[in-house]
């Protein structure tokens, strides 16, 4: 075998494995497609050619969700028409495939284009984990009124979590209902919690801090995008997935707020943005991040670590201000990644507070309760 064919096969089976991960995550649409897409890679198709630029990449490089990215591009660009009919929840997913795969021999340029720019996301869904950990930490930090806080995130995409305190998270059942946030939102996050409320420590937390009052929302991105520029704004809808519709009306949402609420997003890596930040008197500085560790090089981690140390000592109380780390990631359990979040106040421990979905719902809590370091 050739190293070209070679490198075929192996973008062929991680498309096999994103399909295998659509399945599982509820989108039959993608699943179905992606197993097609896999075999007409092999067999050296229009898809073939669409992921030749970044045949042999590593699984980081989400070949398949950005080939998927740039056809539905296409589809809210009303320059598929008749690929359109099948992107929604009730459609044939195998009889997409023809229209689908048309879309790709058709625009190659368009497919070109979106094929160098890496998937953004920004899941919405994930800030009820993120609030979860912030108002945890402001309940630990025992004082008789919250500190304003500062948000800071890594890895901000288009910076909508930052946000994430005019959002409403909600969940309920079995006389277990729970509800934080603001009512009239146009970001509803429902069925966050699996059993109804949060475990009883997060659910305490709620209690004792209603309201949290943001100062500052800055976060950094290698490639941020702007939620008020209509090109980029397209990009988040595109890659979503058609056939799970409660995400696209969370992102709906967040636009919708994000043209009230503003916020910053800077281009810069982690290591270099944390290397620039100081803590400030009488806030409590939040550095949060969600599902994007596994974007970012491990020599540029490591630095980020050590900033997030510095930090961590330097935040003593009202005189230097305090510190926070947020961050809900997957971990390696055995052969299956599970999604937590975890919270550090200052130099104390980490601790696992909950797992959940990768898109942020239906968490509960974990029986680890702290981590070394």
């Amino acid at each position: 075998m050739t190293r070209a064919r070679t490198a075929d096969a192996r973008t062929a089976d991680l498309i096999d494995t994103q399909a295998r991960s659509c399945a599982e995550l509820g989108s039959p649409l993608y699943a179905a497609l992606l197993a097609r897409v896999a075999e007409d890679v092999r067999a050296g198709g229009p898809c073939a050619d669409a992921v030749a630029p970044l045949a042999g990449a590593p699984g980081p490089a989400a070949v398949a969700l950005r080939l998927l990215g740039a056809v539905h591009a296409l589809v809210l660009l009303g320059k598929a028409p008749e690929l359109a009919a099948h992107y929604t929840g009730s459609a044939d997913p195998e009889a997409a495939w023809g229209p689908f795969r048309r879309a790709v021999a058709e625009h190659p340029d368009h497919i070109a284009t979106w094929m160098r720019r890496p998937p953004q996301t920004n899941e919405v869904g994930r800030a009820g984990q993120l609030i979860a950990g912030l108002l945890t930490v402001l309940d630990d930090l025992g004082l008789p009124e919250p500190p304003p806080v500062r948000l800071l995130e890594l890895g901000a995409s288009a910076g909508l979590n930052l946000r994430a305190d005019r959002f409403r998270i909600r969940s309920g059942g079995g006389g277990r209902e729970f509800a934080w946030g603001d009512p009239a939102s146009p970001v509803v996050l429902d069925g966050a919690w699996r059993d109804g409320a949060p475990p009883p420590r997060i659910a305490a937390a709620a209690a004792r801090v209603p309201g949290v009052t943001v100062v500052e929302r800055l976060g950094c991105d290698v490639d941020p995008l702007d939620p008020l520029d209509p090109a980029e704004a397209l990009a988040l809808r595109a890659y979503l997935w058609p056939d799970v519709p409660h995400r696209a009306e969370r992102l709906a949402g967040a636009l919708a707020l994000a043209r009230e609420v503003p916020a910053r997003v800077v281009r810069q890596g982690a290591a270099d943005f944390l290397a620039g930040t100081a803590l400030r008197p009488g806030t409590l500085t939040v550095v949060w991040h969600s599902v994007m560790r596994q974007y970012v090089p491990p020599a540029e981690w490591s630095r980020a670590e050590a900033e997030l140390g510095r930090l961590a000592r330097a935040g003593r109380g009202p005189d230097t201000g305090w510190f926070a780390h947020l961050a809900f990631e997957p971990r390696r359990v055995g052969g299956v990644h599970r999604f937590v979040l975890t919270a550090r106040l200052g130099d104390g421990p980490q601790e696992v507070l909950a797992e959940a979905h990768p898109w942020g719902l239906d968490a509960r809590a974990t029986e680890a309760t702290a981590l070394d370091g």
